[in-house]
């Protein structure tokens, strides 16, 4: 590992040394033009870091998913089969191997969770915030953040930052039209700094989206209200407060396998709006041990009549942020978040009671307006309350700071199923169902959280900055199955001495060099459908209890900056050890929610090269470019207590991790007339462990953006093109999960991805 660093470090030294070598012996550009980039790459820091401004996110299209805009930073890889990257099922953000709930997210220092679908300790960025209130994205990529409040950043944070209330009485209008219908409004006012209150300024906003499906049957709606107020203290410091709610309603695309693509076509999806045809292949499947579906369908898992997520969710937190003196600062944060969420599917394995055939027809008379199908759904009731505190020393060449993180999860999960008429559907497809006819299982869980924090950040010189410190992380996982089963069990995860070290030195003519080292741990998750628990077996509980232990990784990582006045890059190696790897193998189509195999494959080896420059061709031209190689593989076979090979992993390729990536940008901007045309690669992935089968090939994405500023009239307009070429490509692969193999090409658990699409906005500031 540290031959392959060190060689690599001086090679990417030669080359950031020999790209622009003109601009080398000018000065560093000032703090002010630096701030002017859309995109910083981590100037003055120890580890592989970037930042995304408010200004980036602005240029793509309204509603867009910020996960979609850091899909440009390199080793990050975005999927989504919507054209915003919004569409929760299929969105899937991976940064160097390590997939979405091996990632850490917070908002405002707040945690998000692991941000994946099925959500137990948080929820997506996309409800936690509208997209027009993001100020700034901190993407630290493998040695994470020592004080992120988070137990799930085994390959990096994103830190989400909501801007301040303005100073200034105001607020903004926009408006957005564009393909499938999409319609969607913002505004925002700003009350400016009141005197009489004291200086307190705050702002409202709201956002409300809609859009038809580019396939098939449905919509997909979000309404948000986000408000943040702000209270100085004098020069003493700050109180602060925020409230965000969020009510989306999404309804699902078909998951889809390469064969199907082969025999029902690219833009196939779920029956809707044909419930007789939905009820007829239902009916054929239950009564017939070897039925002849209708037209071009070969199994009852083709399509469904829909699926659909909704998702309530209120999130807040007040924080105070004060200096007890000039060397002491203290901050005290305390949050809360509710959510109300149901997942619903369509299913023809268990009609709704009344039907003679159904295993409910004791508890139900028989009718013949019983529809040959159900709505099954899966249930989350989240309620987390924590609190987040700081202290920090200014000691003059050691900036020390320590800090702690707790938070208390209860979190009810379910799965039930609930009635349809067979004459017409009755019930609102993407409404919360009520009144069910059964419950197949149900559970509670608690999550109690704790993990402490310390580090000194030492200014050695004018030239070398040392940082060191450690986390300390403790988690406990409580079950109590209260229908279903009488599962009770605990688990927990504990590592009490996570360090993280780096240097960051400043050399001649903007080069600076950096390298780090960092361990992580990733909790286990409390759910039923991911994680240790999703078994739904109490002695594979208890296995993991006493057997397993949590996933870790040990991450090093080293690089070279340049900075001048029209330049700025940065190149970076990184080699990993991802200890304790735990694979999930679905086992059948998602819709029959059959348990997953859960197995230890030991470790996998990660080593990468990340490269990313930004060059001013004048004041108003710029490129932007990356790319990233990855090379991650399973160290081990899966092999099971008996000694058996259940899966040849050993050297294979990570699941859903590209070789490689590359993403360039071409900008103009005069200050009235800007434009960004973007091109994005997306290398080969496999969906399978033992890579025999669902090699998913490369793509090449581009999007177009085009706008006119008018400045007398503070108004701008803006299109926005995505998938300008219109091609036809996988986005979202593992929607249902990964197979060991898939030779056959029958797994569904891939979503084609948009074709293009054009949007058209008008934004009025006052």
């Amino acid at each position: 590992m540290k031959s392959f660093l060190f060689t690599s470090v001086a090679a990417v030294a030669l080359f950031a040394g020999a790209v622009h070598a003109e601009d080398a012996a000018a000065p560093a550009a000032p703090v002010a033009e630096e701030a002017a980039e859309i995109i910083i790459l981590g100037h003055g820091q120890s580890r592989q870091t970037q930042s995304v401004r408010a200004s980036d996110l602005s240029e793509v299209a309204p509603g867009t998913s910020p996960l979609k805009v850091l899909d440009k930073l390199p080793g990050v890889t975005f999927q989504s089969a919507d054209p915003f990257g919004a569409y929760e099922w299929s969105t899937r953000i991976s940064i160097r191997g390590f997939n979405q709930n091996q990632t850490g997210f917070t908002l405002d220092g707040v945690t998000l969770g692991d941000m994946s679908y099925g959500n137990y300790n948080g929820l997506h960025i996309s409800r936690a915030i509208i997209n027009e209130d993001i100020a700034r994205i901190d993407l630290v990529q493998g040695a994470g953040s020592v004080d992120a409040a988070t137990s799930s950043n085994l390959g990096g944070t994103l830190k989400f930052i909501s801007r301040d209330p303005s100073q200034d009485l105001g607020g903004e209008l926009a408006a957005t039209i564009g393909s499938n219908d999409m319609q969607r409004l913002y505004g925002r006012f700003d009350t400016g700094s009141i005197d009489a209150l004291g200086g307190l300024r705050g702002y409202v906003s709201a956002a409300d989206q809609k859009a038809e499906k580019w396939k098939g049957a449905g919509d997909q709606k979000a309404q948000q209200i986000n408000t943040k107020w702000v209270l100085p203290l004098g020069d003493a410091g700050s109180l602060s407060a925020f409230v965000n709610r969020s009510e989306r309603q999404e309804q699902d695309y078909q998951d889809l396998s390469f064969e199907m693509i082969d025999r029902l076509g690219y833009d196939w999806d779920n029956f809707q709006p044909n419930w007789a045809l939905a009820n007829q292949v239902a009916n054929l499947y239950q009564t017939q041990a070897n039925p002849t579906y209708p037209g071009k369908i070969d199994t009852v898992d083709d399509a469904y009549y829909y699926g659909a997520g909704v998702r309530n969710d209120t999130i807040g937190g007040v924080k105070a942020d004060f200096a007890l003196t000039d060397m002491i600062r203290v901050t005290g944060q305390i949050y809360n978040h509710k959510n109300e969420g149901q997942g619903l599917w369509v299913t023809p394995y268990l009609p709704s009671p009344g039907v003679v055939y159904s295993p409910f027809y004791n508890s139900a008379s028989p009718s013949t307006d019983n529809a040959y199908v159900s709505i099954r759904t899966t249930e989350y009731d989240i309620n987390r309350t924590g609190f987040i505190g700081g202290i920090s020393f200014d000691l003059g060449a050691h900036q020390v700071s320590a800090g702690f993180w707790t938070e208390d999860n209860d979190f009810t999960q379910a799965r039930r199923f609930y009635g349809e008429t067979l004459s017409a559907p009755r019930r609102d497809s993407l409404g919360f169902q009520k009144n069910p006819f059964y419950t197949q299982w149900e559970y509670d869980f608690t999550t109690k959280t704790t993990q402490a924090y310390v580090q000194d950040v030492w200014q050695v010189s004018e030239a070398l900055k040392l940082n060191f410190g450690f986390k300390a992380l403790n988690v406990d996982n409580t079950v109590n199955q209260k229908v279903g089963g009488t599962i009770k069990a605990e688990l927990e995860s504990k590592d009490s001495f996570l360090p993280q070290i780096g240097a960051v030195y400043q050399l001649d003519n903007g080069y600076e060099v950096f390298a780090s080292y960092s361990e992580n741990m990733n909790a286990y998750v409390s759910a039923a459908t991911a994680g240790p628990f999703s078994s739904q077996n109490q002695a594979n509980i208890n296995y993991v209890r006493d057997t397993l232990k949590p996933e870790t990784s040990k991450t090093l990582e080293g690089g070279v900056r340049l900075r001048t006045d029209r330049f700025q890059g940065v190149a970076a190696v990184y080699a990993v050890e991802f200890d304790n790897r735990i694979l999930a193998v679905a086992q059948g189509s998602g819709i029959q929610g059959n348990a997953p195999v859960l197995s230890n494959v030991g470790s996998v080896e990660t080593k990468g090269l990340e490269l990313a420059g930004t060059y001013r061709l004048s004041d108003t031209w710029k490129v932007y470019g990356t790319y990233a190689f990855n090379d991650s593989t399973y160290a081990n076979d899966v092999v099971a207590a008996d000694g058996t090979i259940k899966a040849r992993t050993k050297g294979k390729t990570v699941v859903n991790t590209p070789k490689n990536l590359a993403k360039a940008e071409l900008s103009y901007d005069n200050g009235a007339l800007f434009a960004n045309l973007s091109l994005n690669h997306t290398g080969e992935r496999y969906y399978t462990y033992e890579n025999i089968g669902g090699l998913v090939e490369a793509s090449t994405i581009a999007d177009l953006s085009l706008g006119y500023r008018f400045e007398a009239l503070d108004t701008t307009v803006q299109l926005n093109i995505t998938n300008l070429m219109d091609e036809e490509y996988i986005s979202t692969i593992g929607s249902n999960g990964f197979a060991n193999n898939d030779a056959s090409g029958t797994n569904q658990t891939i979503l084609t991805g948009a074709p293009r699409q054009a949007f058209v906005s008008v934004r009025k500031k006052f």
